[in-house]
């Protein structure tokens, strides 16, 4: 299991700065799409009570913004942040996922990718870092480029680089459309400086004409878009599903996220299952 550490959290603000507090909420509330008043009646507030926050009248209490946050459905990181802008110290740690302290969670993470097996499963931060990744995985990887594999590989490029999986995606156009679109909803939500940079790299490989691959000996009703990628002259097919971890009270474990590969149709199950043997 590969461990990458994060940063820790920045100091608390010396002083509250009612007016870019104000900015940042009325900023998530628009996003949200929810009016004064919904989210008034949300945080058991008043709209004028809003509209104070919002309009720099008013310095809301840590707890309110705690409260309007959760509400909002702000991302952990971006709690402390309103929390920083309120003059509050942040309320979430970032813990680096090689401390001790995540032991269990490491454990816990990786026996459920390996149980996943012989599909294929990982786990990625904020960044599309990898820090886990199972045999599954580690056979889809077979031939990539080397410089794409270390020190830390990260997910968008395997995927999408010439010298990662993409020369060998059948429906590449429609992965690469599916994972760019994957990663503007989350700039637009988390407004990464980091994030972004990543995107405009992958968004410039060059992509050439989907491969011409086996297809299916009759009409297949996926139920969802497959990943459909060669394999030793055989094209497999999956559909991912992405979890994360509920109610979070870490910057670290809030921004993991287990991405799993299921087999889209009987003949990817099989083949898997007898390379397991």
């Amino acid at each position: 299991m590969t461990i990458v550490a994060t940063g820790s959290s920045a100091s608390a603000a010396t002083s509250a700065d009612k007016g870019q507090i104000g900015r940042l909420l009325r900023s998530w509330r628009e996003r949200r799409r929810v009016s004064q008043l919904e989210l008034a009646l949300r945080a058991d507030s008043s709209a004028r009570h809003i509209s104070f926050i919002e309009t720099g009248r008013s310095r809301p209490s840590e707890e309110m913004v705690l409260r309007l946050a959760e509400h909002l459905q702000v991302p952990v990181r971006e709690r402390n942040a309103l929390l920083l802008a309120a003059g509050y110290a942040p309320h979430y740690p970032e813990t680096p996922l090689d401390d001790p302290a995540l032991d269990a969670l490491r454990d816990g993470m990786e026996r459920l990718i390996q149980g996943y097996e012989p599909y294929p499963a990982l786990v990625v931060d904020a960044g599309y870092t990898v820090v886990a990744s199972n045999r599954g995985i580690a056979m889809l990887l077979e031939g990539v480029a080397e410089e794409l594999m270390t020190p830390a590989p990260n997910a968008m490029r395997l995927t999408l680089h010439p010298g990662g999986l993409a020369p060998r995606i059948r429906n590449l156009r429609e992965w690469r459309g599916h994972l760019l679109a994957q990663m503007e909803r989350q700039i637009a939500l988390d407004r990464s400086d980091q994030l972004r940079a990543l995107y405009e790299e992958v968004a410039g490989y060059p992509v050439t004409e989907d491969a011409p691959g086996e297809e299916p000996a009759g009409p297949v009703a996926y139920f969802a878009l497959p990943l459909r990628i060669e394999h030793a002259g055989r094209i497999l097919s999956f559909v991912s599903s992405i979890s994360t971890f509920n109610t979070p009270m870490d910057v670290t474990v809030a921004e993991l996220a287990i991405e799993t590969f299921l087999p889209a149709d009987p003949a990817t199950a099989k083949y898997l299952h007898t390379l397991a043997g």
